[in-house]
């Protein structure tokens, strides 16, 4: 079965003793069966480049800090010349909530171009899953991809199903969250529809992000939802 990975990076993660190569990361995903992956990184050239180079295999999201006044333009020449695929958001490095409106120009600009924004979640006091409420009411027309599921801690795993549960607009991705059970938990609480296949790789890896996937109990049909045909629909692929 062949995989997207939507939750990828490259570039220099200095914080965590990591680095990854366009062409390193090319070669673990001809490992592991992966057709395409969904990048971001910091700066932003490093993605542009690496979707410039190999645009059949990786797709880019553009990173920004609402902080800089900047941010909203940089989202539409990036998705508008840059054909990137959507936006993340790190409130966890840049130090504000999720519903902060300082986001609200962000957003404002996905909706209008149709994409959808991809929110680091599982770390407080920034970046908790009922942080995610009121952005979800305030943009129910953008899609709203809460990164690894509420994470490594039960109560914000927990917290994150909950939070998509009562919100149709968020999506979630396996990227770093630690029990195999929750994502079958998740695709029988959201739907087949809203669960997607990340690895965070090279913080995580697809080694057992795939296999954590593969082991939770999902059947074949719910698989490829997860491991494929989620991301293609949600990043227009």
């Amino acid at each position: 079965m062949s995989i997207i990975e939507a939750h990828a990076h490259i570039g220099e993660f200095p914080v965590f003793g990591e680095t990854l190569s366009t062409e390193r990361l090319l070669t673990i995903m001809d490992e592991y069966d992966i057709e395409k992956a969904v990048v971001s990184a910091l700066p932003n050239i490093l993605t542009r480049n690496a979707v410039d180079e190999y645009p059949e295999r990786i797709s880019g999201l553009v990173r920004v800090n609402p902080f800089d006044s900047d941010a909203p333009s940089l989202v539409d020449e990036a998705i508008k010349d840059w054909g990137f695929k959507g936006v993340k958001l790190n409130p966890l490095f840049n130090n504000y909530t999720p519903d902060n409106p300082i986001v609200d120009p962000i957003m404002e600009m996905a909706r209008r171009h149709g994409v959808s924004v991809l929110v680091h979640s599982g770390h407080a006091p920034w970046s908790l899953p009922w942080s995610f409420e009121r952005l979800a009411r305030r943009f129910p027309k953008v899609t709203i991809v809460m990164a690894h599921m509420g994470h490594g801690h039960i109560v914000y795993i927990n917290g994150a199903l909950d939070v998509a549960e009562d919100h149709s607009n968020i999506v979630v991705d396996t990227a770093g969250m630690t029990m195999h059970s929750k994502i079958r938990e998740a695709v029988e609480r959201l739907g087949n529809g809203r669960v997607m296949y990340g690895s965070d790789v090279p913080l995580g890896h697809p080694a057992w992000e795939i296999t954590k996937v593969k082991v939770s109990g999902l059947d074949e049909q719910q698989l490829k939802k997860v491991l494929y045909d989620n991301a293609i629909r949600i990043y227009d692929l």
